[in-house]
């Protein structure tokens, strides 16, 4: 599959509010993206909220990819995400 941007890559959508009652279900639901091999892009252009949990969430997407051996790609990363992450101490979890 062909990632926006052109780039081949295993793609999932994320959409809806990324928040502390929706991330419980949507993390059980994304156990099985980090199985196979090369690298797995996340688009979070249908996140419509997010809180600290949801930050959470891509913080640990982040450590299971990295134990399952895959790179992990975000694309549309919220404006509302990029502030939580500075203000919780973690300016560089996002590239530029």
């Amino acid at each position: 599959m062909t990632a926006p941007g052109g780039q081949e890559g295993d793609v999932r959508p994320v959409s809806g509010p990324l928040v502390f009652d929706t991330v419980p279900d949507i993390y059980a639901a994304s156990k099985g993206w980090f199985t196979g091999s090369g690298e797995l892009v996340l688009d979070l252009a249908g996140v419509t909220r997010v809180d600290s949990a949801g930050l959470a969430l891509v913080v640990e997407w982040r450590r299971v990819a990295q134990t399952a051996g895959r790179a992990l790609r975000l694309l549309n990363i919220p404006a509302q995400m990029r502030v939580l992450a500075r203000v919780n101490g973690l300016p560089g979890i996002f590239p530029e």
